[in-house]
């Protein structure tokens, strides 16, 4: 099996792509559908076991990858990776700045060093990287940048510290793309909502019941995302369809910010087809015995 992509063949073929947290999750679904549309992808993360597993899945699908093992908060190591891909490859032509993460915790909770931990990680580690890859590369070549950021829309209760690190890549992310637009450089943000991924595996056992049996009654549209129907929006963003798109933010949440408790009751939904490209995709533990969960498209 390949991965079924609804883009054309050859769509990057000859491009380079930078994709951050690409050991896993997102990351790595979306290093797979570009590395099955001919670019050559340079995978980026801190366990060099987990980027050699993604390495070896590319390779036996056909792909072109490499792996950079990485702390994007480490300010030195960045620059460092970012000069051993161009001297590896010549070039950057896209960056995915796909790495973060978060836990669940209610503010008054959390403390200073967690709070300044998860904002290093969301927020000033992808700083670093667009930066550096600006400066090194795309201010005089040009290319597209795609940042992560959340269903942070309306706040983020539970999860404050990550609200406020991806609210301030959104903002980041469309001073870039005003910046960077004289040297050809797209800067667009992607804001995924609740995602079937190995990312949902990482919460604590105490979130166990809320991620089963909340998440989705909040959903206008019932269901889990896949990692496909986030990674069609980062390729999209990156591809030459997308030329006139920046400073932009393209949510993937099943509508989830438009539903106003008390307006409307939101009903079971009909005629709503998962999209699951990606031949490799596992559904996460936490919702392996969750009635209905095989309904987000994920495969075994």
């Amino acid at each position: 099996m390949s991965y079924d992509s609804v883009y054309k063949p050859g769509l990057f073929a000859d491009q380079v792509v930078i994709v951050t947290g690409g050991g896993s999750g997102i990351g790595r679904c979306t290093a797979h559908e570009l590395a099955s549309l001919g670019a050559h992808v340079a995978i980026v993360g801190r366990s060099e076991e987990k980027l050699s597993r993604v390495r070896a899945e590319i390779e036996v699908d056909g792909g072109s990858v490499s792996t950079y093992v990485t702390d994007i908060r480490d300010e030195a190591t960045v620059m460092t990776m970012i000069d051993t891909v161009l001297t590896d490859h010549g070039r950057i032509d896209g960056l995915v700045n796909n790495a973060g993460g978060q836990y669940r915790a209610e503010l008054k909770t959390i403390k200073t060093k967690g709070f300044e931990a998860v904002v290093r990680n969301n927020l000033t580690g992808g700083f670093i990287v667009m930066r550096e890859v600006y400066n090194r590369w795309m201010a005089d070549h040009g290319g597209a940048i795609v940042n992560m950021i959340a269903d942070i829309w309306h706040g983020w209760p539970g999860f404050s510290h990550s609200a406020a690190s991806r609210g301030g890549m959104l903002t980041l992310t469309e001073c870039a793309a005003t910046e960077w637009a004289e040297s050809g450089v797209r800067v667009n943000a992607v804001a995924p909502g609740s995602i079937a991924s190995s990312g949902l595996d990482t919460y604590d056992a105490k979130d166990t019941s809320f991620i089963q049996n909340e998440v989705v009654t909040g959903i206008p549209l019932q269901r889990f995302g896949t990692e496909s129907e986030v990674a069609s929006a980062i390729v999209f963003l990156l591809s030459p369809a997308a030329s006139f798109i920046t400073g932009s933010c393209l949510r993937i949440d099943g509508g989830a910010p438009n539903a106003r408790q008390g307006w409307w009751e939101l009903q079971p939904v009909r005629n709503n087809q998962p999209y699951n490209g990606f031949h490799r995709a596992a559904l996460p533990e936490i919702l392996a015995e969750v009635s209905g969960a095989g309904d987000i498209g994920c495969g075994s």
